[in-house]
């Protein structure tokens, strides 16, 4: 028997238009991604690795193409069903943290239990089980303006772990990060796919090929190879690089 990939996807497009002109985001792209992998998908700012990732989760639709998802179709679902799925099988992991200011750390990680109707001791309770789980139960009571770059990206770790998905999604979950707290983000989500998770990140930081499964490389909305996307990242390196000894 066929193992079905957990995530489909079929000819997927996405154009936006701005002002009198279309910008091709993804240009019709097909991924396979099975299930309990750490998919990395590698890609420069403007690669559309971003708007795979939201489309991936339900935030945004496709102009065309199939996404499916433990085999549902989640191009064609009504905006309850794709709450109830965000909810129930997806993980949200942001770049720049998207927590609460004025919520408490506890607070925070606990918020979306609300919308099931958990009860508040509930909620404070699997918060708290998940911040000593990423190394924040110390910081519980405090606000995110309170804490470094790192303990909000673990803070937020945390809170996409509340409804227990068995899908995680981060979108450059080390861009604000320095490079000891990117580290230990990454070791964090490396330990969530080998606990039985399905990972994907979406970045440019080539660290994180170091704990994948399986490593996708996107430019300008294409899928290309890893010796397509190596040799388009060093021109862009050339190009953006001073000179060493610039003519006075």
């Amino acid at each position: 028997m066929t193992n079905i990939p957990l995530i489909q996807i079929q000819q997927l497009r996405k154009v936006f238009t701005m002002g009198k002109q279309k910008v091709i985001a993804l240009a019709g792209i097909d991924i396979d991604i099975p299930e309990n992998s750490f998919t990395v998908i590698m890609g420069p700012s403007g690669s559309g690795k971003s708007t795979l990732l939201y489309l991936l989760g339900g935030l945004d639709r496709p102009t065309s193409g199939r996404i499916m998802v433990n085999q549902q179709s989640i191009e064609s679902m009504d905006e309850n069903a794709l709450a109830q799925f965000r909810r129930n099988s997806i993980g949200f992991i942001f770049q720049s943290f998207n927590l609460l200011p004025s919520m408490d750390t506890l607070r925070n990680v606990g918020f979306p239990l609300w919308f099931s109707g958990i009860s508040k001791t509930q909620r404070d309770k699997r918060a708290m089980d998940l911040l000593r789980t990423v190394g924040m139960d110390n910081r519980a009571l405090h606000k995110p303006t309170e804490l470094s770059g790192g303990q909000q990206q673990r803070a937020a770790i945390a809170r996409a772990l509340v409804n227990n998905p068995p899908l995680i999604l981060a979108d450059e979950p080390t861009g604000n990060l320095d490079t000891t707290s990117g580290l230990g983000i990454m070791q964090l989500l490396s330990d969530l796919h080998r606990s039985g998770r399905t990972v994907i990140v979406v970045t440019h930081d080539p660290r994180m090929l170091h704990f994948s499964t399986h490593t996708l490389y996107l430019l300008d909305g294409r899928l290309v190879s890893e010796a397509e996307y190596t040799a388009a990242a060093s021109m862009i390196t050339q190009v953006t690089q001073p000179e060493e000894n610039p003519t006075p």
